[in-house]
């Protein structure tokens, strides 16, 4: 993995409580998980987006493929 050099300043108080949450880690790690858990937090928030449409309609509603409630009952009781 290509490491870039990040030069900023950020909050002295969260700084030392992410210090002291993991005090055998580095700034570098400390920065590299923030960033992992903030992109992950990202990419979370875009699939529960996505799942979104499910939430518009009942599951009892059927359509021209039938309804999501018979479909979610036939396939957990195989």
């Amino acid at each position: 993995m290509t490491r870039v050099r990040v030069s900023t300043t950020v909050d002295e108080g969260l700084l030392a409580a992410a210090r002291q949450a993991l005090s055998d880690a580095t700034d570098a790690k400390l920065l590299d998980e923030a960033l992992r858990a903030l992109v992950q937090r990202h990419r979370a928030a875009e699939i529960d987006e996505g799942y979104a449409a499910y939430d518009e309609r009942p599951l009892d509603e059927a359509d021209v493929w039938g309804d999501l409630a018979s479909f979610r009952a036939a396939a957990s009781s195989t």
